[in-house]
């Protein structure tokens, strides 16, 4: 039996950009046709609450953009996660800020872990616990694939905190590779979540450029 990819999106500190990138993911892939599933586990249902704004706008023809689908489910999610993977070519889990059942179940089951960081001392200080989970979910899932994001990472070159963050990661790449795209703090990201849109649905060309080049890598990435 065929299925779709699962790809979990979700670490230890809350405010690093999941969501956001859990959305723009999801949206990006709708237009490269593939149905998207996303799963919200956390409480503050943010990922929900834009496929919410998303449909509200296409229902009342204000928006012509893809549909994504989307369910909020905390706690074990192995199951559901299983369930729709036969039925979606790409389930997306936009797991909650801390260290929880569904972050865990998710893990086993998901193909490719990919955890958000900024560039800063305290989401660094929070690597070597993400590093045991991950080692503890690949008892049972060999073939997981981890990269960290930078994200929200500054916009002036002449900031070092990326730099940094590089060098410090290094110490965990038997864990957690690095992802090769940055995601950057910029205002459009906050807009289009407050829009129920992706950013490559919006107008600016470096946002659009960071999302596709995260996809692209994605997609390569076994």
């Amino acid at each position: 039996m065929t299925r779709g990819q699962i790809i979990l999106i979700g670490g230890e500190k809350g405010g690093v950009g999941k969501s956001t990138i859990t959305t723009n993911i999801a949206v990006e892939m709708s237009y490269r046709k593939a149905e998207v599933m996303i799963i919200d586990t956390d409480p503050q249902k943010t990922s929900i609450n834009w496929i919410d704004r998303r449909n509200e706008l296409i229902e009342t023809g204000n928006l012509n953009v893809p549909r994504i689908s989307g369910v909020s489910k905390d706690g074990n999610v192995k199951d559901i996660i299983k369930d729709f993977v036969t039925k979606y070519d790409l389930v997306l889990i936009d797991a909650s800020g801390r260290d929880s059942q569904s972050l865990r179940t998710a893990l086993t089951v998901a193909d490719k872990f990919y955890c958000p960081i900024r560039a800063s001392q305290a989401d660094l200080e929070t690597l070597p616990h993400i590093c045991k989970i991950i080692e503890a979910a690949r008892d049972f899932n060999e073939n997981l694939m981890s990269k960290a994001i930078i994200s929200c990472a500054p916009t002036n070159p002449l900031i070092n905190e990326v730099e940094d963050a590089k060098s410090l990661l290094s110490d965990f790449t038997e864990y957690l590779g690095l992802a090769k795209t940055f995601i950057r703090d910029r205002k459009v990201y906050r807009d289009a979540l407050l829009q129920g849109k992706g950013v490559v649905e919006l107008d600016n060309i470096k946002a659009l450029d960071e999302i596709k080049n995260l996809v692209n890598e994605i997609l390569e990435c076994n």
